[in-house]
């Protein structure tokens, strides 16, 4: 599970109006739910809203060996009211695995699964001091894109995704809690686990200019060999910076370089926790708005 590290299947547009006139908000106002890198913003984009979105999330590093995976997640989310809205989604997964220790050698791209997000603003940034939205996203997947493994996996991940203007069309900050967890059973033995995950972001962004809003973002994931947070096996703590860039009116690029900086694995007295994670976590997402 990666909670909030990556919104794939793994067990890491708001305030606007739509037709023309959401062309030209994309353009001199700040979505925050894609300025903050992992973390996320609590803005979901006004009634009939449509954005397609390609969110690729890249791992790289283990303890020996080369070890290098991409898991893409393609949704189209679409805003059914001011406060909710649906976004189902498909994942493709790429592995370059070689020499790691517990991982096969495997250089392969598959079809790895399918998900459906839901998400409900319950406090509007807009008219509160801050904003609010609850994220639910359950899925299924047949492949472990960290691995490779073929695998049948069940699961979902809840987040409460907050920010907050500190000043007006400038400084803007996140802070979200993340929780997921699954059943994984892998088709080659037979044998299912139970895995969860909880993490802890934070980020703040500044606005250079409009349509270009760069920023620093951090994570704390903790990861648990039980399905309700009940077996520590490790954590980590990611640091590293964030963008957001608006191409067109309707077109946009964000993501981040995350390094992990600090972490254990339970039972393992080196530096950095790389059996549950890796060194380098990075993400780039490509939005479209209609």
């Amino acid at each position: 599970m990666r909670a909030g590290g990556k919104p794939i299947l793994a067990l890491p547009t708001g305030g606007k109006p739509s037709g023309n006139a959401a062309a030209s908000v994309h353009a001199d106002d700040v979505d925050t739910e894609h300025i903050f890198g992992f973390s996320m913003g609590s803005d979901i984009g006004r009634t009939g809203e449509v954005e397609l979105e390609m969110e690729n999330v890249g791992a790289f590093g283990k303890r020996d060996g080369s070890y290098a995976t991409l898991a893409t997640l393609n949704q189209v989310k679409y805003t059914l009211t001011d406060r909710f809205r649906i976004a189902p989604g498909f994942a493709i997964g790429a592995q370059r695995i070689d020499g790691v220790a517990g991982f096969d050698d495997r250089h392969h791209v598959s079809f790895n699964g399918a998900t459906m997000e839901f998400r409900y603003k319950l406090v509007d940034r807009a008219t509160a001091p801050f904003g609010l939205t609850l994220h639910a996203q359950p899925g299924w997947s047949w492949v472990d894109d960290a691995s490779g493994r073929r695998v049948e996996q069940y699961g979902g991940e809840f987040a409460a995704l907050f920010d907050r203007e500190l000043v007006t069309d400038r400084w803007f900050a996140a802070f979200n809690v993340w929780y997921a967890t699954g059943v994984t059973r892998e088709l080659a033995t037979g044998l299912s686990a139970h895995d969860s995950e909880f993490a802890l972001h934070g980020a703040l962004s500044y606005q250079i200019e409009p349509g270009l809003v760069v920023g620093v973002g951090t994570r704390y994931l903790r990861s648990y060999a039980g399905g309700g947070l009940d077996r520590l096996a490790g954590e980590a703590v990611y640091v590293g910076p964030t963008f957001s860039y608006n191409l067109t009116h309707t077109l946009g690029l964000s993501g981040t370089w995350q390094v992990q900086v600090a972490g254990r694995a339970i039972g393992d007295g080196r530096r950095f926790n790389l059996d549950h994670f890796e060194r380098h976590q990075a993400m780039l997402r490509i939005n479209a708005h209609f």
